[in-house]
């Protein structure tokens, strides 16, 4: 199912800060790389190999409830972009 979200679907996100720094690391069960999106279930703009470490900077949830994460490079704090949070392993 193709969705098209627009730059007000957006405004119903609701988002708050990861409460502290999690370190997590890419485990997609599908056996593909992790879709990396510009908004949360936005458009596609790379993808993540399982196993690659990632800082989360902001979670939030998508007009559809779904919960999804803002990701950075682990050590230069580098954004990436926004990844489907249940496919990340944090601790």
């Amino acid at each position: 199912m193709t969705r098209v979200l627009t730059g007000l679907a957006l405004l119903l996100l609701s988002s708050c800060p990861a409460a502290a720094e999690e370190r997590c690391y890419v485990t997609d069960p599908t056996g593909t790389p992790l879709n990396v999106r510009d908004s949360p279930n936005g458009r596609i703009i790379g993808t993540l190999p399982d196993g690659k470490f990632v800082s989360v900077i902001k979670k939030a949830k998508a007009a559809n409830g779904k919960p999804w994460a803002l990701v950075a490079e682990l050590d230069t704090k580098e954004r990436i972009g926004w990844v489907f949070y249940l496919y990340l392993s944090c601790s």
